[in-house]
């Protein structure tokens, strides 16, 4: 089992703990590092992110917990920074870069919030055209380490959270291939780490991993390495289903 989970929130932006409460409960599943990665501020859409100006407090909590839980546990100071969010001003020990959000015309859709919203966002945006707002997604996907200077990708596939059985595209279909082959071939050439997100699974809205097993395939077949990452937004998610997932490290 790997016993490190990177990419968890804390009330600091969405979740539902508090910092010393993930903390613990990453103690009691005997992980010996642990990071925090808060979302960056997202004033386009204030509930997506921490409050603009809490940035800083976010920062010194985490580090006063960092030295009060020395020789418990390794604890790290991570941000999960948006594609579209303002660049962040703290120093941290690692950024997760994520899309999140489609941008066009002026507006934002964001691809994760609820079925409804994707829905008629692609429908106002995208003119119902959903292998278009895919190729939109995987344009940013494609830039997002250069954009956030991330040392690790978020949920790559992000967009596919409401397309179980494909609802809404084909990820089977040439346009959706070659745009996400795009954008991971851009990535793989940078130096990062690409996560293997279990937080879609533990909220019910998945049957697998982000990224699916083919892309995952990809990465590994091109180089490229893959860590797991809960994506927790309350302490019950930390490192969930790590140990029955391990085999895709090695896929």
């Amino acid at each position: 089992m790997q016993l490190f989970d990177l990419h968890t929130h804390t009330t600091y932006s969405d979740g539902r703990n508090t910092p010393e409460e993930m903390i613990h409960e990453a103690l009691e599943r005997g992980l010996m590092c642990f990071g925090i990665s808060d979302h960056s501020p997202t004033p386009f859409d204030p509930p997506g992110g921490m409050p603009e100006g809490t940035e800083k407090l976010y920062a010194e909590a985490i580090r006063k917990l960092k030295a009060r839980f020395d020789g418990k546990i390794r604890l790290l100071l991570g941000l999960e920074q948006d594609f579209w969010s303002p660049a962040y001003e703290e120093t941290y020990d690692y950024i997760i870069g994520s899309v999140h959000y489609l941008y066009k015309n002026g507006s934002y859709l964001a691809v994760d919030d609820t079925p409804e919203i994707f829905e008629e966002g692609v429908d106002r945006l995208f003119g119902g055209d959903f292998l278009t707002a895919c190729e939109c997604f995987y344009d940013q996907e494609a830039a997002v380490a250069e954009k956030t200077g991330c040392g690790i990708i978020g949920h790559f596939d992000l967009i596919t959270k409401f397309n179980e059985k494909h609802h809404f595209f084909d990820t089977e279909a040439s346009r959706y291939k070659a745009a996400r082959k795009k954008a991971l071939d851009r990535l793989l050439e940078k130096p990062v780490i690409f996560e293997i997100n279990t937080g879609g699974l533990f909220r019910g809205w998945k049957t697998g991993t982000y990224p699916d097993d083919e892309t995952i395939r990809y990465i590994r077949e091109n180089g490229g390495r893959v860590i797991l990452s809960s994506d927790a937004h309350r302490k019950e998610a930390i490192a969930w289903q790590f140990e029955e997932l391990s085999g895709k490290l090695k896929m």
